[in-house]
């Protein structure tokens, strides 16, 4: 068989050459992808606005919110959350503690995490804010008015408390909790059941404000222990006090080890690690 000989530069057909298989929209007479996605007939208006309330949306949206807030912390460095009640002013005492938390977690060159809004959130970012330091809101729609404080210098927003919970906690080395509620509350039990449970490596839980936290403390060891809901060793995991230098040097203390060891987080060695396998995890 004779090859036909190759055209040469002279004989090549000048412009672009077809390609069939882009050129088969035109000759079916259909529309192209981006004209479909663009376009908006009533029929597309009626179909968006029924789907946006769907559940595959709502997955679509919520995968978003993963993808933004790990974009955004993916670079900052060592961190440490704090949490605490969004209604205290700058009378109360635990604004100028939480203040100076932000402001020593700085100065060790951590930044710091909260919820962005005010009260303890606030004193917090506002340390940080003062110190140089890197100062992170990540926010939460709420049915009422949400609005970040003036002392954040990274701010993020989320629709679901389980994304922004898991940036809490994915991204810090550390929490240190003040005096709050239920919000306040679920982020301490959420991070205690994920580091009893084996999917969270254990790293300092630290309480401020001994007084408030009493209470619970005494509830926890009395009935949860007393009645084998939890392991003695869960309690453990907590540190309470009153001091924020101490809160602050705690997270030091845990963060060098880590570095240290060339490894993970302090490990729970009483929770179900690799280790210890068998070790039972906490009921819920």
């Amino acid at each position: 068989m004779v090859r036909e000989k190759a055209p040469s530069g002279a004989d090549r057909p000048r412009g672009p050459v077809p390609n069939l298989m882009l050129n088969r929209t035109a000759k079916l007479e259909r529309w192209t992808e981006d004209r479909k996605l663009l376009s908006r007939t009533e029929s597309d208006r009626a179909q968006d606005a029924a789907f946006v309330p769907s559940d595959p949306w709502r997955v679509t949206r919520i995968n978003g919110e993963f993808v933004a807030g790990c974009d955004a912390l993916a670079e900052i460095g060592p961190a440490v959350s704090v949490f605490g009640s969004a209604r205290i002013d700058e009378d109360d005492p635990m604004y100028e503690i939480a203040r100076r938390v932000g402001a020593g977690l700085a100065a060790a060159g951590f930044a710091t995490i909260t919820g962005g809004g005010p009260g303890i959130m606030e004193a917090a970012n506002r340390g940080a804010f003062e110190a140089g330091g890197l100062s992170i809101g990540a926010n939460i729609e709420l049915p009422h008015e949400q609005g970040v404080n003036a002392y954040v210098t990274l701010p993020l927003n989320f629709r679901s408390f389980f994304v922004r919970t898991t940036m809490f906690v994915k991204y810090a080395e550390g929490l240190i909790i003040f005096p709050g509620g239920f919000g306040t509350l679920d982020v301490l039990f959420e991070a205690l059941t994920l580091i009893r449970t084996g999917k969270l490596e254990a790293y300092p839980v630290v309480l401020l404000g001994s007084g408030f936290w009493q209470g619970l403390l005494d509830w926890v060891d009395q009935t949860l222990a007393a009645e084998g809901k939890i392991a003695f060793a869960g309690r453990a995991l907590l540190t309470v006090g009153d001091d924020p230098d101490a809160a602050v040097q705690r997270m030091v203390e845990a963060a060098n080890t880590s570095r240290l060891r060339g490894g993970p987080r302090e490990t729970d060695r009483d929770g179900p690690t690799a280790s210890n396998p068998t070790s039972r995890p906490e009921s819920r």
